[in-house]
């Protein structure tokens, strides 16, 4: 007899698992309910219609429930919300939202796909008809009319994660004369990155053009402006609520399913819940991160279409390996590609996990090839065993390729020794002979095994204020066009001539463009017997990538006589 299976929720979770299933049982009678009007579509890509990227928003649906039942013999019921389990007798119930009528489908399997919702925090004015969430293409087709109506001015977007960017961005693309605001409650965008790689995605938010706001909650919501926590008065016709999404688990409670530490659908490593017919998968369970060894929730398209092949396989009897998770994702803002994986040093700290990292700026591609540009890349390391934990990675270049690499090495348990001598593609077009993968491995190494010591640009302020010993190793041309306030300029050219100007007595700390003369600097000087050096990772370029924004919002004094990012 035929399987009989039932899955709530048609997007990238839902659709996935009723595409593996049925490749395995052509017999299988499988149908998805979904709550909204459409099933499979892009929710990655819906931001891009606000900026006529995709240009027409029935592009976004990918599937429509004809093809699903044509091409694999799956019904797709649209506008039908799955309002109850009935685990006793193993069915659900279903609303039809056209006619307002309840039925109930019966199954031998369940697959729960439901997703999150957007969080709206309750303030007030959040439920004023000018304020917009998105989760689907009603969403975006709603909120991209309401702007193009002619009587907006400004957007206020509240939250800087992956949808509030990139919602800030592409109304910023938009070609519209408007103003874009981006408000976030903590002190920098992006949590999957560092606070100091954060600072190069928040110049370049400023620098194209959008009002960027963070360490500020949303405090209430007027017809034409937003109030801040700080008092502060945002102009708002429009507001997006961006703040972050909470697992859908209301079906799932009801049903008496458990529901983990972290608020989501609790799970064994085959998406099996409590009961041994329903599973889960998606944004509305609670996952394995692999590296901190504890659950987590990852809301991301990756994982979710393994999750559900892995579920479709249990069905059948295929076995499946969990790995955990490890967080590999990616976002591009105006310019700038961004990428990152594993472990932050705020999450390293958190797990409690010994670790160091490296910082550098190598070119992404042969310096004097067309197109090159500057490439920051942050390697996480566990402290002694040179296990790589994560990385973070942002230019105008290949970002992805780069962290993709980490990725793997970390899903392998690679070290920094395997990642030396990663053997990895080169042509000037697209790399460097010395990828900057394997730079920062033999940077980290180098640190791991005390052959000199760093300090990171967070920290070059403090030594500047404190009037430290800073000796900037460039040429004399680059330094007259901009220097650390009290740096001392010694050449790498002349500081063999100069020994007698670098103190022994006290802490020097050297730097350069990105750290790599300094580098050679400190090599030579500590075979000279000057043993309390350090390198300032990442160098001038870095110090005034990190300064930029917080000086130009704040008005704080530079520590810089000019600013140089080239």
């Amino acid at each position: 007899m035929s399987k009989r299976i039932l899955i709530v929720g048609g997007v990238a979770g839902g659709a996935s698992t009723a595409a593996r299933a049925r490749r395995i049982d052509e017999s299988a009678e499988i149908i998805m309910f979904e709550k909204g009007p459409h099933v499979s579509f892009s929710n990655c890509c819906l931001p891009n219609h606000l900026s006529g990227m995709i240009e027409n928003s029935d592009d976004l649906v990918l599937m429509s429930p004809e093809q699903f039942k044509n091409q694999y013999n799956i019904e797709a019921r649209v506008n039908s919300e799955v309002i109850k389990i009935n685990r006793d007798k193993k069915t659900i119930t279903v609303r039809d939202l056209e006619s307002q009528k309840e039925y109930e489908e019966v199954y031998d399997k369940l697959v729960l796909s439901p997703g999150a919702n957007p969080i709206i925090p309750k303030i007030d004015g959040h439920n004023k008809s000018h304020v917009f969430t998105v989760r689907n293409v009603i969403d975006i087709d709603k909120l991209n009319r309401y702007i193009r109506n002619g009587k907006v001015r400004d957007v206020a977007v509240i939250g800087g994660g992956f949808i509030g960017v990139e919602v800030a961005e592409n109304l910023q693309l938009s070609g519209l004369d408007i103003n874009v605001a981006l408000v976030e409650a903590a002190d920098q965008i992006m949590a999957p990155f560092d606070y100091d790689m954060a600072q190069l995605l928040h110049k370049e938010m400023m620098e194209k053009g959008v009002n960027l706001i963070v360490g500020d909650a949303i405090g209430k919501v007027d017809d034409d402006h937003i109030e801040l926590a700080s008092g502060k008065k945002v102009p708002a016709q429009v507001v997006v609520m961006a703040i972050g999404v909470r697992p859908e688990t209301t079906l799932a409670r009801e049903a008496g399913l458990e529901i983990g530490e972290t608020g989501g659908i609790k799970v064994d490593h085959n998406y099996l819940t409590n009961d041994r017919d329903i599973y889960a998968v998606g944004d509305a369970i609670e996952v394995y991160n692999k590296l901190t060894r504890t659950k987590t929730r990852l809301a991301l398209a990756g994982p979710a279409q393994r999750q559900a092949r892995a579920a479709a396989d249990h069905m059948y009897g295929i076995p499946h390996r969990n790995t955990g998770v490890i967080g590999s994702s990616c976002v591009k803002i105006f310019d700038m590609n961004a990428a990152s994986t594993g472990l932050t040093e705020k999450a390293a700290q958190k797990a409690g996990i010994q670790y160091d990292f490296v910082y550098i700026i190598p070119g992404d591609i042969v310096g004097i090839m067309p197109g090159n540009s500057q490439f920051h890349f942050k390697l996480i390391y566990e402290v002694p065993t040179g296990r790589i934990l994560g990385a973070q990675a942002i230019g105008k270049g290949n970002a992805s390729k780069r962290v993709d690499v980490i990725a793997a090495m970390i899903m392998m348990g690679g070290t920094l020794e395997d990642l030396k001598e990663l053997e990895l593609c080169y042509a000037p077009a697209f790399s460097t002979a010395k990828d900057p993968v394997n730079h920062a491995a033999l940077v980290a190494l180098n640190i791991l095994n005390g052959q000199f010591r760093q300090v990171p640009v967070t920290k070059v302020r403090e030594l500047v204020e404190s009037n430290a010993c800073i000796i900037d190793v460039r040429e004399k041309h680059e330094y007259e066009r901009g220097h650390l306030l009290n740096a001392i300029n010694i050449p790498l050219s002349e500081f063999r001539n100069r020994t007698s100007e670098i103190p022994k007595d006290v802490p020097v700390y050297l730097h350069c463009r990105s750290s790599q003369r300094s580098y050679n600097a400190i090599m030579a000087l500590q075979h000279m017997g000057y043993n309390n050096l350090y390198n300032v990772s990442g160098s001038y370029l870095g110090i005034c990538c990190y300064e930029y924004f917080n000086d130009q919002v704040s008005g704080r004094e530079k520590i810089v006589t000019e600013y140089n990012f080239n």
